[in-house]
């Protein structure tokens, strides 16, 4: 099968990226370097190609109300030009999708979905609708409008990213608050321009007619350039994503994982007037406790603890003497006490970082001190040092 091509696809061909499959499209992963290009956007600033994702127009007099019933954060206290970002759950309280949404109007509503999420979340929104006088026409109580193929996204982000940007639009940045956006044109091209981001650093989103995705490229390079500016792909922004704490679908949270134990609960309004999908089951688990935790760790090494890796406690496999990290091989006996979510190198640290999904009482006993998490890494023992998110310091603006 073909694999889906980006309106930039071209664009990254020409200018040295290493393109790959990623959720069926041909993406980017890096341009010169990873390690570079996550340098770019903590110091300056990098542009990424994010037209993958996909987005859908919710519009009618029931639009607020069917997406206060989807999701698990509060969309009632929107205003326009707010942006939410809020996890999507089935009955049972685990996430089908996390995704942005955008209120226009109180009536116009546009959504942000992870790609490989596109075609499971617009049939599950469209069933639900039904409920809510929901219609294919433009005239009905609420109507949902795929616009994936019609849009494209990049993604400016790093600390010079407003700089980069104010001169190429009128819009007035400075006013622009984090989690907010406008409408402008930027180059000359008509864009929505988020203040958002997947980094952690201050920058903005743009969506843009797909049409219109080279010239838009082209024009935020050669602005860039002076700034400190480099193309980045998919590597850059999953270890940057990682270092800011920020969760994967299909990793911190999934089909599997809830909200509250993938470590969103500040995004599940248990309290809002609206009884949405999975808040029931939500509402148990929060009762009685979820019986995994999310945790995020280091290593103080540098060789990278992969996603899936199984995680122990002190005793488990290899002794309760067994050696901190780079020490004494450890044995392979024990049960594991659950595995890791996400790993990668950190570029700024320069050691391992990750995320784990372990039983709450191993991750109780870990914060406790009373016997710390550990990997195997082909024979060698690393504990994992357990840390709050983020990783870094991060600059966004608030």
């Amino acid at each position: 099968m073909s694999l889906k091509r980006t309106p930039l696809r071209d664009f990254h061909a020409e200018h040295g990226a290493r393109l790959v499959d990623f959720a069926g499209w041909e993406m980017p992963v890096q341009y010169r370097s990873i390690l570079e290009e996550h340098k770019a956007v903590r110091h300056a600033a990098g542009l990424f190609d994010v037209s993958h994702m996909g987005e859908f127009e919710v519009q009618g007099p029931q639009a607020r109300a069917l997406l206060d019933h989807l999701v698990t954060n509060d969309v009632s206290k929107m205003s326009p030009g707010r942006v939410l970002y809020t996890p999507m759950c089935y009955e049972r309280g685990t996430v089908i999708d996390d995704l942005l949404i955008y209120m226009r109007s109180e009536e116009d509503f546009l959504l942000c979905v992870n790609a490989g999420n596109i075609d499971k979340d617009l049939a599950w929104i469209r069933e639900r609708a039904a409920a809510f006088g929901g219609t294919d026409s433009d005239h009905g109580a609420v109507s949902i409008t795929d616009r994936s193929a019609d849009t494209a996204l990049l993604a400016l982000q790093g600390p010079a990213a407003a700089a980069i940007l104010q001169p190429l639009t009128a819009a007035p940045l400075d006013a622009l608050r984090y989690y907010h956006f406008t409408t402008g044109q930027v180059a000359g091209i008509d864009c929505v321009i988020s203040r958002t981001g997947y980094t952690g650093e201050d920058g903005f989103e743009l969506y843009h007619a797909s049409g219109a995705a080279v010239d838009l490229a082209r024009a935020l390079l050669d602005a860039g350039r002076p700034h400190g500016l480099e193309l980045a792909g998919l590597g850059a922004r999953d270890s940057l994503r990682l270092e800011a704490g920020y969760p994967l679908y299909g990793h911190e949270i999934s089909d599997t994982i809830s909200p509250l134990t993938g470590g969103l609960g500040w995004t599940v309004k248990l309290d809002k007037a609206a009884d949405f999908i999975g808040r029931a089951a939500l509402l148990v688990e929060k009762q009685q406790g979820s019986a995994q935790r999310l945790v995020f760790f280091k290593t103080g090494d540098r060789r990278i603890v992969r996603a899936e890796a199984p995680v122990f406690g002190a005793g488990e496999a290899g002794g309760a003497g067994a050696g901190a990290a780079g020490g004494e091989s450890c044995g392979r006996g024990g049960a594991a006490v659950g595995r890791v979510a996400s790993g990668t190198l950190s570029p700024i640290l320069g050691e391992a970082i990750g995320t784990a999904l372990v039983s709450a009482a191993a991750a109780a006993s870990a914060r406790s001190g009373t016997a710390p998490l550990w990997v195997d890494i082909r024979g060698t023992r690393l504990d994992l040092q357990l840390v709050k998110a983020p990783f870094v310091t991060l600059k966004k603006t608030s």
